[in-house]
């Protein structure tokens, strides 16, 4: 199955494990310059009660130089950015990644009153996050 969107929702489809999606990536990300802030494993946090599900890890990453600024003149972004990633098994244990892109933030810009970046700034920021989404599943 090939990529899909649906409003600022980008989904593709891994050709490995679960972590090692998630490693590669982590480091497709710092290789671009992002930091990464955390890790959340929600099917660990669910193991942890007795409960199963299949695995679901975000990956919350960004890029201060950026962000800051913007959390600055708009503190409220700061309840939706970061960014984040899912890696994640369906119930056919097929490992999945999906990501926000350029759409979704202009969404959130607006729920915010903030301005979003130009339509050059948004393209790259999608180039960068398509590039490393693709060196995490391909």
């Amino acid at each position: 199955m090939s990529a899909s969107a649906v409003n600022g929702l980008m989904t593709k489809p891994s050709n490995y494990s679960p972590d090692d999606t998630l490693d590669r990536l982590e480091a497709a990300l710092k290789e671009r310059g992002f930091i990464i802030f955390a890790r959340l494993d929600h099917a660990a946090a669910a193991q942890s009660l007795g409960l199963e599900m299949p695995r679901s890890t975000v990956l919350v990453f960004g890029n201060p130089r950026l962000g800051t600024p913007r959390f600055i003149q708009v503190p409220t972004l700061a309840i939706d950015l970061p960014l984040k990633a899912l890696v994640w098994e369906d119930g056919n244990r097929k490992v999945w990644l999906s990501y926000n892109n350029s759409e979704w933030l202009k969404a959130i810009d607006g729920r915010h009153g903030a301005a979003s970046p130009s339509a050059e700034v948004a393209a790259r920021g999608d180039a960068a996050l398509d590039a490393a989404t693709d060196a995490a599943t391909k």
